[in-house]
Formats: structure tokens, sequence, C-alpha cells
């Protein structure tokens, strides 16, 4: 039986036995992990990889967890942060969330509790992320798209979408005339990231390259093996 990867995780941990520990027991549970040891290794990894969420040491060499979160979050201000810590002061937790970290959790701690805190935040972010602007309106071109009301309207045409159809086409909008990765897409709207989700979202693509088809400044482009561009030319 092959098991469904829930996503990406950037584990930077000092302690080797605790690392692998981590590490194993995250893939058991259905996630990929890259550990660092160091603060310093963990930005490298972190900037050279797609990641979904980061679980931080605080007390490590050469560069502490806080630095971290807070080069991690010039990068990327939304990823999901949690610190973990042996530490039990207030002060530490509180500049922890200052620092806009989604959980802290107290070494020694559960492997299982930690996963569902994983789960938590993961289904959180996630949702958060295709509700965030419901309200907003994209141009297109020549077209028109209501997210809320899932309507493309464009030359000699209104069309009504499907809930699949608008959130496509809504990642696409939110990353016009840049690369939409296929596994972010995949994450993002199915929860999953397998074979049968992606001809499922090649389905989806094609339908839309189809609305679209209207207005010749506008392509949806495959990008081999990463994603899709909605490519609108001015």
């Amino acid at each position: 039986m092959i098991r469904k990867q829930k996503g990406t995780i950037l584990l930077v941990e000092d302690d080797k036995n605790l690392g692998f520990v981590l590490t194993d027991f995250l893939g058991i549970s259905g996630y990929k992990v890259e550990h660092a040891e160091d603060g310093i290794s963990g930005i490298e990894i972190f900037k050279n990889g797609k990641f979904d969420l980061c679980l931080l040491d605080i007390m490590m060499p050469y560069k502490d967890g806080f630095t971290l979160a807070e080069e991690i979050r010039s990068v990327n201000k939304n990823i999901p942060i949690i610190f973990l810590t042996a530490k039990t002061m207030q002060e530490d937790k509180i500049k922890g969330f200052r620092l806009g970290a989604d959980d802290y959790i107290t070494k020694p701690f559960s492997t299982e509790e930690l996963v569902l805190r994983i789960e938590a935040i993961l289904k959180r972010t996630r949702q958060s992320l295709i509700t965030r602007d419901e309200g907003a309106i994209y141009k297109i071109g020549k077209y028109t798209f209501n997210y809320t009301n899932q309507v493309l309207s464009g030359p000699g045409q209104e069309r009504r979408l499907t809930k699949k159809e608008a959130e496509v086409l809504r990642l696409l909008c939110i990353n016009q005339n840049k690369i939409l990765r296929r596994e972010i897409a995949l994450k993002m709207i199915w929860g999953e990231n397998d074979y049968f989700m992606g001809r499922s979202m090649d389905v989806y693509i094609t339908k839309l390259r189809k609305f679209l088809e209207g207005d010749p400044s506008v392509n949806i482009t495959n990008i081999h093996r990463t994603g899709f561009m909605l490519e609108v030319k001015e």
C-alpha cells in the first residue's frame, strides 16, 4: 500500500537523536521531512525547497530558532512555523508568537500530539489560502472573473463555473504570468498530491483553456513537470 504524502516539512533540530526520531515518525505519518541540524543549513534548505510547514528548535548553534524564523518569514510570510524548545519561560513563548509562530511545543512532548498539531495547522492554513480573497474580482485580458459568484464574463459570454473550476482559475489568477506549481495547487484544492488527482486537475485546465479561448492574448501554458502559467499579454 502506497501512503499518500500529506505535505513537506522542514525540521531544524540540533539534537541528532530527536531529529532522527521525528523524521522517522513524521515519515510514517505521511510527511516528507528535510532535516537540518543548525540554523545556517536550515535557511539554505528552506530557500532551495518547497515546504508546507517548519519545525524549528530554538536553542541551536550558529543561529537560533528565533533568528531563523525571521529569515524564513522574509522569504515566505505565510508558511506555518512551530517552535520546539526545552524552555518553559513565558518570555520565550511571547517572543515566538510575536514572530508569527503558529504553535509552540515544549520538550519532552508526545509525537502523536505533535502530528495532531501539525495536521490542525495545515488544515487551517490551506482552507485560509482558498478563502482568503473570496470577494476578489480578477481581470484576465478581456475577461472578468468573479470568484465569489463563480462567474467568468468575457467577449459575448457569461459562464458559471463549478467550484473546482473556480478554485483552479483563482490560483492561476493569483499567480498570473508566474508559474503555479502542480503540487501546491493539488494540496490546496484537492488536499492531496497523487497521480489521479493530477489527472483530474489536467481536465480542469483543459476546460479553462477552452473558456478563455475568445481572447488570443490569454493562454494557460503547461510548464513541463513543474506546473502551469496563466499568461496574459499586455
